[in-house]
């Protein structure tokens, strides 16, 4: 086993049901440590030493540490400190490893089931009736304390161990043993009204979906959508034929800028206009959200990566006929819709809001916590013209998160690139390198957009290439086309394969979008507040198109005067921003694991997603969370959002506090190293500003250059090479 100090120790292990004990010899005598299961996972790890290496660990970085030994320790044998939150274990041989692996990983499962098989029956057993009896009390524990809810709570490792090792060998004495005893079946009677009440609902749900009760739940209405607009792959659905009258709209406009100016502030003519918002426009990438879904549940690191790469271009091959440029969006302008998983019963919610106008920034917020994952991001739209050609630049990240492991893919996206303004033919492409990376796992890819060559063939649209690596090690290599098919080229294997073909039999079995009900949607939700424009669009009316975009621009702008005069900042609806990193966070994110005991249904209100409980539970805070007034009754059922009761129970109160108080103090020192960056900064610009002044003074002090000199070397030279050319000619004349 490696320790913290990064040099291995030799102990012998020893795996029971729910738990793996530490010992520093194999006679069970020096006990150094005992590991809770029910909290770990299980990683293979490369390793470049001999034997064969795996981590055991949590995916929320809590200690896997019981807090006693099986016989009652409270300090373990002294050997090198042992990480708090991970084992990486290395076996002799890769046979002894792969044992080892398979021996937890069904030990891992059986707790698993067997957990769920105890919660259907609704009752305890007899804890001394067999051999088995310390699994069965343990997941008996499980279930009373909830340990697999994904709330960020202590865990009361004391009461774990007691009833773990409540066997004849593990009592230093027969009155410890009764009074144990005793003390259980109180705990027993307890329990029992609680657990009887929730045997019935509990087997019913089955992790399942359950359609909740309608004076329970107030959520917004969504329809499927009707229409929607697929582009064929290739070049032919990426180009536009101007007409005259347009093209005189364009030579206006560039008329308005210069090369290399960001086009943010210029008016558009609605020719070119999409008919929907750039809002909608970032929800394309969720249509295959089912792809998540599947990567939440693979426990091997780097399928999961090949699966969210896999859903990362799926996301690009629904694009509208021709060249188009969705709508800017209006400041304070949002869009709702989601997609329903039939597979898994559950639903994927996207919340998008406009948080800034100049420079403009979209910030949306995408989650599925029955099915494990959850993302978030904020997008600076930016463009530049170059003359003939322009680029629409999306600069920012997603985070997806996968909520049960605690991991973050990072990503970012190509650029936009679009050709032939002013001769040619006018064609949409997109350009420039994304990665997408997990620092946990140490995965990551990069896949280049090509742009097409000036001699290119009609194969070389839309191009692009891959790679995806452990650390500096390539794994595979991705070749294809981000509208049509991409094949993946294992490099172990030398195996080639198709990794994504978006056919016509994918696109059918892709995941319908539902958007709000139009007469439950507010004024500033897009669908509604472009309604007169897109109406315009569609009848083919670009003056009567071109005037609503101006009324609303102009209100736009009369809007921000007002704030201007009044000296009043904007306050966003639904997004936060933070004011240490800037980064713009969801203000109602819930990013607990999805816990089938508790949690019934995922569902969104005006904005905020929550979820529908059971019974009420502390919430895992997150910064600047509005909490809810403590006027509200408390029943059986309640709504799980970043908005808790003050009247939870269980210490809830204290919990948050706690936290809150370490984000603060967080926040403070953060601050305090800003002010540090800024200070050296400062004294970096003093040092820049000597060195200059110390510069001038030596050019003032030195020597005058003879200018003339030199020029008349270079006439002496010039005359020379004349000469030498006029003599060339006579001898060869």
């Amino acid at each position: 086993i490696r320790g913290t100090l990064k040099s291995w120790t030799k102990l012998w292990c020893v795996l029971k049901p729910g738990v793996l004990l530490v010992y520093k010899t194999p006679k069970n005598g020096q006990w150094v440590g005992t590991v809770l299961l029910n909290a770990c996972e299980l990683i293979e790890r490369p390793s470049k030493k001999d034997g064969f290496c795996f981590k055991l660990f949590h995916p929320l970085e809590q200690s896997i540490w019981a807090i006693k030994g099986p016989k009652g320790e409270a300090v373990g044998s002294i050997t090198q400190p042992l990480p708090s939150s991970y084992l990486i274990i290395r076996a002799a041989s890769e046979s002894d490893g792969r044992c080892w692996m398979d021996a937890l990983e069904l030990a891992l499962k059986c707790s698993s089931l067997l957990k769920r098989t105890m919660i259907r029956e609704g009752k305890e057993h007899d804890l001394n009736s067999s051999a088995d009896s310390t699994h069965v009390s343990l997941y008996g524990l499980l279930r009373a304390n909830n340990l697999h809810s994904g709330e960020n709570l202590p865990l009361n490792d004391s009461e774990i161990e007691r009833q773990h090792f409540k066997d004849q060998d593990t009592y230093s004495d027969k009155s410890d043993k009764e009074n144990d005893h005793d003390h259980e079946e109180s705990d027993n009677d307890g329990l029992g009204k609680s657990e009887e009440s929730d045997s019935d609902t509990s087997e019913r749900q089955d992790d399942s979906y359950v359609d909740p009760e309608p004076l329970d739940i107030k959520e917004t209405t969504y329809l499927e959508q009707s229409h929607e607009e697929l582009g064929e792959a290739g070049e032919a659905a990426q180009t536009e034929v101007v007409s005259e009258e347009n093209k005189s709209l364009i030579w206006t406009l560039l008329k308005q800028v210069r090369p290399g100016m960001d086009l943010s502030k210029v008016v558009l003519p609605t020719f070119i206009l999409e008919p929907r918002s750039f809002l909608d426009k970032l929800s394309d990438y969720y249509y295959h959200a089912d792809f998540l879904s599947e990567a939440a549940l693979e426990e091997n690191a780097y399928n999961r990566m090949k699966k969210v790469v896999k859903w990362y271009l799926s996301g690009f091959y629904k694009k509208p006929k021709g060249l188009k440029k969705p709508y800017n969006p209006i400041l304070g302008e949002t869009f709702r819709c989601m997609w329903i998983h039939p597979r898994t019963n559950s639903k994927t919610f996207y919340i998008a809001e406009q948080v800034s106008h100049h420079p403009p920034i979209s910030a949306f917020y995408v989650s599925n916590r029955k099915d494990g994952f959850c993302l978030s991001g904020s997008i600076l739209a930016k463009s530049k013209f170059y003359g003939n050609s322009l680029s629409a630049i999306l600069d920012g990240e997603g985070r997806l998160t996968f909520l049960n492991r605690g991991e973050d893919y990072v990503m970012t996206m190509p650029y936009a690139h679009c050709k032939g303004i002013l001769y040619g033919t006018m064609t949409l492409e997109l350009g420039g390198t994304v990665n997408i990376t997990c620092e946990k796992t140490g995965y990551s890819a990069t896949i280049e957009f090509k742009l097409k060559p000036f001699l290119g063939n009609n194969d070389s649209v839309n191009q692009i290439s891959g790679k995806i690596k452990l650390g500096k090690e390539v794994l595979a290599i991705l070749e294809g086309h981000w509208d049509s098919e991409v094949t993946i080229s294992e490099k172990k294997t030398d195996v080639s394969e198709t990794f994504w073909n978006p056919t016509s039999d994918i696109k059918q079995r892709r995941l319908p979008r539902y958007t709000v009900k139009f007469e439950e949607q507010d004024d500033f939700e897009s669908e509604k507040l472009w309604q007169q424009v897109t109406r315009a669009i569609n009848n083919k009316d670009q003056t009567e198109a071109t005037q609503e975009k101006y009324v609303l621009e102009e209100a736009q702008r009369k809007s921000a005067k007002e704030r201007k005069l009044k000296g009043e900042e904007w306050t966003c609806k639904l997004f936060d921003q933070d004011a240490v990193t800037g980064e713009w966070h969801y203000k109602y994110a819930d990013t607990r694991p999805w816990d089938p005991l508790n949690d019934m249904i995922q569902f969104e209100k005006d904005g905020t997603i929550q979820t529908k409980v059971r019974h009420r539970t502390p919430m895992v805070s997150v910064p600047k969370i509005k909490r809810k007034p403590a006027g509200q009754k408390k029943g059986d059922c309640g709504f799980s959002s970043p908005e808790p009761d003050n009247q939870d129970s269980s210490g809830s109160e204290a919990q948050l506090l706690k936290h809150n108080t370490r984000i603060r103090k967080k926040g403070a020192d953060l601050g305090e190293l800003q002010s540090a960056i800024e200070s050296i900064k400062e004294t970096q610009e003093d040092i820049k500003r000597d060195i200059m002044a110390l510069r001038n003074r030596v050019t003032s002090n030195s020597p005058p250059v003879d200018y003339h000199f030199l020029q008349f070397k270079h006439y002496v030279f010039i005359l020379l090479v004349v000469l030498l050319q006029l003599i060339i000619n006579f001898l060869f004349k």
